[in-house]
């Protein structure tokens, strides 16, 4: 089951950071640092910790198989929706409502949190080594 979703974490990962070096390049090559947040977000959270949580699943075994589910799932929406809504708060390209755009960014972060949370919990259920 770990090393399921060790590699699935590692993909999203490595999207993510495509997307976050490509944002950090458009905007160098057009002096536009406006999306700094948005880079620097995608960078720390979709790469670095989700990578970080793929690799530390590769590695460890966890005893109960449905928290490493739970917290896969959980922080890559989490990190999909805090990204996503923080770029729809800053640009609002589809002109949506203040208020939803606002409660997009806010399930967003709370994702992120919960699978924060989880994965404090996840290293307290690591298989001992033989």
């Amino acid at each position: 089951m770990e090393q399921k979703w060790s590699i699935r974490l590692i993909r999203f990962a490595a999207i993510f950071g495509l997307i976050g070096v490509f944002l950090g390049s458009k905007m160098s090559g057009n002096m536009d640092y406006s999306l700094r947040p948005i880079h620097a977000h995608m960078l720390l959270v979709c790469w670095l910790s989700v990578f970080a949580w793929g690799i530390f699943y590769k590695v460890y075994r966890v005893k109960y198989k449905k928290l490493v589910t739970a917290h896969a799932i959980l922080s890559m929406l989490g990190a999909f929706g805090l990204t996503f809504g923080m770029w729809m708060y800053n640009l609002n390209p589809l002109n949506l409502n203040d208020t939803f755009v606002m409660i997009l960014f806010i399930i967003g972060g709370t994702l992120l949190l919960l699978a924060f949370l989880l994965f404090v919990l996840v290293t307290f259920f690591v298989e001992k080594e033989d």
